[in-house]
Formats: C-alpha cells, sequence, structure tokens
C-alpha cells in the first residue's frame, strides 16, 4: 500500500508547466496513458480477485456494485470483472495488458473477441487454435485497430470457425434475439434490444435511407441533433408500415449491399454490421434486393452485381395461396421470407416451383443447418431435414399440409 500511495502523490504532481514545449506535454501524455493502462489493468485483476474471495456477498451485494460503491462507473467495473476472470484462459494478452501496451477498452475488446470466437466452434478450440486467434487480435491491436475494428475482426474470425466446425456465428443466431419498448418515468419510451446481423443491417439501413439533415423554415441549418433526425426516420418507417394498403403481399423493400473479396468469398460482409457467413449471404439473396459488389485484395471494386426484386408481389400471392404459412413451423404467412429451394446463388430459378414461405427464424435455420426442400409429385413442398436431426433423412410435408383436417382432405 505505501509503494502505491507514493505512486499516486507523485502523479498527483505532474503538471503542465507554463514553459512547457509541445514535444514535452506530448511525452508526459503518452506516459500517463501507460501508466492509466497498467492501473487498468491492475484494477481488472483485483476486481477478479474481489469476486474469487466472495468480499462482495459478506456484505450481501455483488462485485459490480461493490466496485460502483468504491467510486467505480457502472460500465467500467463490469469491464474490469470481464477482462479479470478471462485472462487466466488467456496466454499473451496478459503480459502486453500488464506492460500498459493497451488501453482498458482495447483489452476488453480483445478479451469479449476471445469469448466470441470460442463460442462459435461447435464442439470448441484447443490450446493451439485459441493462441492463434488470440494472436490475431494481438496483431491488429498492435497495428492501431480501435476496440470497435477488433471487434469486427474478431467477428468474422468467429465466423470462419462456424463455417470450419459447424457453428452458428453469434450475430447470426436468432435464437438470442431480444427486443422492448420499455415506459419510463417521465411519460417517454426507452428502446432496447439486442438483434441479429440481418435485422441489425435492415434496420440500419432503412433508418439511414430517411435520415438527412432538412433546412429550418427559414433557411437555417437543421437544428435537429443526429439523434433526433434518426427519431425522426423512425416514425417515417412507423407511418409507412401502418398506411400500406397491401403490407404482407409486397414484394420485399430492403436493399442490401453484399461486398464479396474474390480471392476469400467466403468473407463476405454488410456495409452496417461487417462480417457474415455464407449461409447468411445465401439467404438474403433470397427475399431481398441484393447489389453485390466484387473486390480485390486491396478493395478495389472489380465488378457489381445488379439489384434483384426476386419474387414479384404475383408470386408472392401465388405461393401463399399454395403454402398459406410458414411451411416449417405453420408462422403466419404475413411473416414470411420467399425461400428459393435451389438457391439464387446456385442458380435457382425465381418462379413458383422454386418458392416457399419460410418465416425468418425458420428461414435462417434452412441455412445455418442446410434442410433441404424440393417440390413433391403433389405439387407442394417437402422439408428434408439434415442427419443431424433425422439420420434418415426423411421428408415432412409442409405444415399446413401436416396439420390439415378431414374436411380440408375432402375439400
Amino acid at each position: 500500500m505505501g509503494e502505491i500511495s507514493s505512486i499516486i502523490a507523485c502523479a498527483r504532481e505532474v503538471t503542465v508547466a507554463d514553459a512547457a514545449s509541445g514535444r514535452q506535454v506530448f511525452d508526459a501524455t503518452k506516459a500517463l496513458l501507460e501508466l492509466r493502462n497498467v492501473v487498468d489493468h491492475r484494477l481488472a485483476i483485483h476486481a477478479a480477485a474481489l469476486d474469487r474471495l466472495g468480499v462482495a456477498p459478506q456484505s450481501g451485494g455483488t462485485t459490480c456494485n461493490l466496485l460502483i460503491e468504491m467510486g467505480a462507473a457502472p460500465g467500467v467495473a463490469s469491464r474490469w470483472l470481464r477482462i479479470g476472470t478471462a485472462l487466466a484462459s488467456l496466454q499473451r494478452l496478459p503480459g502486453y495488458a500488464g506492460d500498459g501496451v493497451f488501453s482498458g477498452e482495447h483489452v476488453d475488446a480483445m478479451v469479449a473477441g476471445m469469448v466470441h470466437i470460442m463460442r462459435r466452434a461447435a464442439d470448441g478450440l484447443c490450446d493451439e487454435e485459441r493462441l492463434e486467434h488470440e494472436q490475431a487480435l494481438i496483431a491488429h491491436a498492435l497495428s492501431g485497430a480501435t476496440p470497435k475494428e477488433i471487434e469486427k475482426v474478431a467477428r468474422g474470425l468467429g465466423n470462419q470457425v462456424a463455417a470450419e466446425t459447424g457453428g452458428l456465428p453469434a450475430g447470426e443466431d436468432r435464437r438470442i434475439n431480444e427486443f422492448a419498448v420499455v415506459p419510463t418515468s417521465d411519460g417517454r419510451v426507452a428502446v432496447k434490444g439486442d438483434l441479429d446481423v440481418v435485422i441489425g443491417e435492415k434496420l440500419t439501413a432503412a433508418i439511414d435511407s430517411l435520415t438527412q439533415a432538412r433546412p429550418e423554415p427559414d433557411g437555417s441549418p437543421d437544428a435537429r441533433s443526429p439523434g433526433a433526425q434518426r427519431a425522426d426516420a423512425l416514425e417515417q418507417i412507423l407511418d409507412a408500415a401502418t398506411s400500406a394498403n397491401t403490407p404482407f403481399m409486397t414484394a420485399p423493400k430492403t436493399h442490401i449491399n453484399l461486398t464479396i473479396p474474390v480471392d476469400t468469398p467466403d468473407l463476405a460482409s454488410l456495409p452496417w454490421l461487417g462480417p457474415v457467413s455464407q449461409a447468411t449471404a445465401k439467404m438474403l439473396a433470397c427475399d431481398a434486393g441484393i447489389t453485390e459488389i466484387i473486390i480485390d485484395g486491396n478493395r478495389a471494386p472489380l465488378d457489381m452485381g445488379f439489384e434483384q426484386r426476386l419474387f414479384t408481389s404475383h408470386q408472392r400471392k401465388a405461393i401463399i395461396a399454395r403454402d398459406q404459412c410458414c411451411i416449417k413451423c405453420g408462422a403466419p404467412a404475413s411473416w414470411a421470407h420467399i425461400h428459393h429451394m435451389v438457391f439464387w446463388s446456385d442458380g435457382g430459378p425465381t418462379d413458383l416451383d422454386n418458392g416457399c414461405l419460410l418465416c425468418p427464424s425458420c428461414h435462417a435455420q434452412v441455412h445455418a443447418h442446410r434442410w433441404d426442400i424440393a417440390l413433391g409429385i403433389d405439387r407442394h413442398p417437402w422439408l428434408i431435414p439434415p442427419s443431424t436431426v433425422d439420420p434418415h433423412r426423411k421428408p415432412l410435408p409442409a405444415y399446413h399440409r401436416r396439420t390439415m383436417h378431414l374436411d380440408d382432405i375432402a375439400a
């Protein structure tokens, strides 16, 4: 404790002298940042020790609350606990963090990135694989990547791991989606959510397309903040949805740009939310307007596809009349996408015999878990489960065909 007190006393004496040069101030700032990084790391270690020793539960609280009571901001307290708990499972990052090379925010991004990558593996990763991915994130941090950029890199690595091991990327796992509109005490509402990459990309693209500055009546610049502009854009989206005359029969309106590196086509990405797996890229091609941008290793565009509005409103009406609901789970037709039974990316045609209704969740599952769908001799779609679901892969009729009553059959 005496040494820590001495360090605090010395830090308090650091000031900017009136005659200080820019270089001196720069060097002092850099040293203080390194000191701050070291202190952040030590606080993370101590936070984990407090949690491990059960100090907070002795007084009926949690370690996070105890740190907040000691003066830490809630987000910082949570970050220390996350980092301190994860350090024992990492091989290289603790050394860099202890030397003050990285800020707490960078360390937290790498810790979260490693957790993300490991969770994407269906059967876990061995020590050598974990070390390889840890070193990749450290290399990006050393190159000057921001915490947000490190998160995107981790998601891309996680997509590769999922593709290689049969796991599901977290950004594409619809099972953990959450969305809530919560009334507040002052008569307003707070919107909270945690959405998968597809819904997030659609929402972001829709709001961005309607978010633009507009001059005030007197010609002066827009007085609204960017947040207020986005809120107004959301209202326009809601107004358009509620005023549509035929909201469930029209072709999808989502427009998505999909960037595909020519040398690594499995590393496709969306402009707003980053990397997506091949399964999701193929799923998006089923029921959305897609502009494909092919790029070389230097991210220079080589070729551009064209937007293709795949199924027309007339085709959707005919398919809805045949399928009636999601063919997998029975969700209402109003929720459903039109899925290409033979993928559009594999040359599947956009016609009635190659389209079927799938709700967003089932649509994602069909692509992620490799369900096959084929048109039967009864002119209705049949689902063929993967061997992991049914080793015999016995075909299943569409949902409304599985649940028909006798009077339906007679009709």
